[in-house]
């Protein structure tokens, strides 16, 4: 599978030959009672009510379309799991609780861990939603390798995967400019859902002039580091991975050779 290949070309080896890895920077919050699926799909830029036929990659905006936080979503048939960066777990359940209302929904840490694999795809587990490229995911309360985290950045870059707090700025990002149309994370069929008027905008009346794309970096520089057309702002630098980087460009000035401090950034 090209994703291991990948793996094991960062690691030189799989240790143990381990076919499944802890993220740890990730957690797992369930959203339970009878109005789960009504109140997601209300929420956020998905359609929820899509989980009974397998996960969806979605994420929850501003009033002003504005990124806030992104997520899996997974039905387990009783409840709705959702797989959100580890660190914003308790953000995200609290802003959940704040759109609650009258809703028969509860929202709590499920207590699962995020395990994923890159190899044959056992029983229970899902391929990424954003990208078969990523490999596939499951939640357990087994244990497992913690993921190399530097290895996974490898293959975001190499698969233009945004990651919050990285490439995706709280109350800051706009999500067709991070490329959630290519990674699944947005429906434009589905019904209203907060900040939905902004992105049908950006999709149907507008032309994007910028956003997150890969670029090759010929030195070294630093994860924030502007990009320069000569004495003019391009974008900003954002992981980097080897010889590569995730950048976000304005188009019309990302046509020649670009600079991040010492480094020679092109765009791939």
């Amino acid at each position: 599978m090209q994703t291991r290949c990948l793996y094991m070309t960062y690691k030189g080896e799989i240790p143990n030959m381990a076919n499944e890895y802890h993220n740890i920077d990730r957690a797992v919050l369930r959203v339970t009672g009878a109005d789960r699926v009504s109140f997601l799909e209300g929420l956020v830029s998905n359609a929820v009510s899509r989980t009974v036929d397998g996960p969806v990659y979605a994420a929850m905006l501003s009033p002003q379309g504005k990124y806030l936080f992104d997520f899996i979503v997974t039905s387990d048939g009783e409840s709705l799991l959702i797989d959100v960066q580890a660190a914003r777990a308790q953000a995200l359940a609290q802003r959940l609780n704040m759109y609650r209302l009258r809703a028969d929904v509860q929202i709590e840490d499920s207590g699962l861990s995020v395990i994923q694999g890159f190899d044959a795809q056992p029983e229970g587990a899902f391929v990424d939603p954003r990208s078969d490229k990523l490999g596939w995911r499951r939640y357990s309360k087994d244990t497992a390798p913690a993921l190399d985290m530097a290895a996974w950045d490898a293959l975001r870059v190499a698969n233009a995967v945004p990651e919050s707090g990285r490439e995706l700025l709280d109350n800051d990002t706009y999500i067709l400019e991070a490329g959630f149309e290519a990674l699944n994370g947005v429906d434009f069929r589905k019904g209203c859902y907060v900040g939905q008027e902004v992105t049908a905008r950006m999709k149907h009346k507008t032309e994007l002039k910028k956003g997150l794309v890969r670029v090759s970096v010929d030195g070294v520089a630093e994860a924030g580091t502007p990009i320069m057309v000569g004495e003019k702002p391009a974008g900003t630098l954002f992981t980097v991975s080897a010889d590569e980087g995730l950048a976000y460009l304005r188009f019309d000035r990302a046509k020649e050779d670009m600079t991040a401090d010492k480094a020679i950034i092109r765009r791939i």
